[in-house]
Parts: structure tokens; sequence; C-alpha cells
């Protein structure tokens, strides 16, 4: 092995070739992990995690677990780099003790990520499982659904795919609120979007789409009180992160028909296995559609981030430093 190659270790599916060309490009060998089926890097236990990661210079990482006891058990790990842009898994303190680098793949996963919320929108409003449910029962009768069209939609969290989801409204000529931190006011007059408080939001929303991130602040920002200020005929979208929304709530919500139905992208099980039962009844509800956070996987979109991803670690094992939007936590000296 050359002196000046890296080892980097990837612990993500779906990574793909001409990014692991890149890296090799530049001086990195690549190890991707042979996960079993079904499991993703946030299912393995810290030993497991250590027996891949020793000796790696770079780690591109999943939704594992970065603890400070992990990080110390790996003295040659320079970079921790996201294949996405959350990261309340990373314990960022630590990644500045021991003098490591976090990062994200901001901008990778926008266009997907938004084009998940809108398509949630429409199979909601024009209530395609329940129509093809009953088409498959035999029953081919007309379901009466809604436009998203010239409908009031409400953001919660205006970053770079809460921006993506304003471009994407334009064309249904969406009336657009916004909640949340980020105010432009260039930005909103340009894109006709009026900033509300949250009680507004949603008590005048047909469509609440949220991405936030996940911090103590927003933790079950969606619960019953909240809930109850939404339409009667109101849709909510998550396609950021589980915890944002009280599962639990928001299922009696449904069944009591506080709101007319959900598209769901992330759940509380993900990191809570003792909401499995709640995501369960979730799925089973007519007026729900669902899928396994999905919402940045498509290839295009794998194919961003992934590259974005290696980007960081490159830089920093150059010795130089990544995007800013990119760098969460930066322990150099």
């Amino acid at each position: 092995m050359s002196p000046k190659t890296r080892r980097v270790v990837v612990t993500q599916r779906f990574f793909d070739a001409a990014t692991i060309a890149f890296l090799e490009a530049n001086g990195c060998e690549v190890i991707v992990a042979d996960l079993p089926p079904g499991q993703a890097d946030g299912d393995l236990a810290p030993e497991a995690l250590h027996g891949l990661l020793t000796g790696a210079d770079g780690w591109i990482v999943g939704h594992a677990r970065v603890t400070h006891d992990l990080l110390a058990a790996l003295p040659d790990l320079k970079v921790i780099s996201r294949r996405g842009v959350g990261y309340e898994r990373i314990d960022l303190e630590a990644v500045r003790d021991l003098g490591r680098v976090a990062c994200i793949a901001a901008g990778g996963n926008d266009a997907s990520v938004a084009d998940h919320a809108i398509a949630m929108m429409l199979a909601l409003g024009r209530r395609f499982r329940e129509s093809q449910a009953n088409m498959l029962s035999g029953n081919w009768s007309i379901l009466m659904g809604s436009d998203l069209y010239r409908k009031t939609v409400g953001i919660i969290g205006l970053g770079r795919i809460g921006r993506s989801l304003v471009q994407r409204l334009q064309g249904f000529e969406a009336r657009i609120l916004v909640h949340g931190a980020g105010r432009d006011p260039d930005y909103a007059a340009a894109n006709n979007i009026a900033h509300v408080s949250l009680s507004e939001l949603l008590a005048a929303s047909d469509y609440v789409s949220l991405h936030a991130p996940l911090t103590p602040e927003t933790r079950f920002l969606i619960n019953a009180e909240t809930l109850a200020r939404m339409k009667p005929t109101a849709y909510l979208i998550n396609t950021a992160r589980g915890g944002l929304v009280d599962d639990q709530a928001l299922l009696e919500a449904l069944r009591n028909g506080t709101i007319a139905g959900a598209g769901l992208d992330t759940f509380m099980s993900e990191s809570d296995p003792d909401y499995r039962p709640v995501s369960e009844a979730l799925l089973a509800l007519p007026n729900v559609v669902a899928t396994p956070h999905a919402a940045a996987s498509s290839r295009e979109g794998l194919d961003r981030t992934n590259r974005v991803a290696a980007m960081n670690v490159v830089a920093v094992l150059d010795g130089e430093t990544p995007p800013a939007a990119c760098v969460v936590a930066d322990g150099r000296a």
C-alpha cells in the first residue's frame, strides 16, 4: 500500500462506483461494509462498528450513533462524513474535544426530499392508496379527492429542502406560509411567502410539511395540542425527522378525524423501538401514505449525497476545510 493511501470505510448501502473511483483517485482505499440484508449501520453494536472502523482515516456514515467512546477508541479516524443532512446522532462535543471533523452532505438530497413531499401531498389529496385498495377488492367506484392546486401549504423550517419545496409549489400556484428560523425578506417577497406564527400556519394550511431539524426545542412540535389547531381537512407531511411528531397523538388524531391524513417518511420507532406498535398502527390506516425513511433515496439523490460526503472526506484528509454548509463540528486546532 502506498504511504499516501488513506483508508475510508463506508457503512452505507447504495454507494456508487463513480464515487468510489473519485475516492481512489484521491489516494483513498475504500472499504464498503458488507451489511446483512435489511440491516443499516444504525443497527450495529458499538463493538461491530469498532471492528469495521479500526485503522480508518475517514468514515462515511448513515445513521449509526457516533459517540465519545467510539471516537476515543478510533485514534486514526479524522473525519466523520454523513451521507445525509441530519446529525443528531453525532456527539458534536466529542468530535471537537477529540480533534476530529464531522460533516454533512449539504445540498445533495434537497431535490429528492422535496419531490417526495410533493408526491405525498398528491397521493393523499387524490386518495391513491384508498382507491387502489378499493379496486383490488372489486370496488371501482370513484373516491372524491382534492387538488394541491392553489391550496395553502404551511412549511415548518425553511432550509435547503424547504426552499426546494417552495420552488416546486410555485407550479401549483400554492399559497405558502412559513414558520421557523431563516427569515429573508427578499426571498419571501420574490416567492410570495408569508412568515407567520405556528398557530396561524396550522390553522390556515391545507398541507403542513415538516422540514425542521430535530432539537430539544422541536421534539414533539406536532402533538395533540398542535394537531387540534389544524383543519379537519388538512394533511400532515413528515419527511424530516422522527421525533418532530408525537406519533401516538398523531394516531389518535387520524382515528378521530382531527386531521384528514398523513404522509410519513420518518417515525419515532426508528430511534425508540417501544414505538413500533404505534408505527404499525399508523401504517394500517387507509389515510396514511408511508415510506421507510426513503425520501432522499432516489438514484440521483444518493449519487449526489455520496459525492458530497466523499468530497468532504478528501478535503479533511488533505488538510483543507469542506464548504461551510457541510461542516457541523471541527475540532482541529
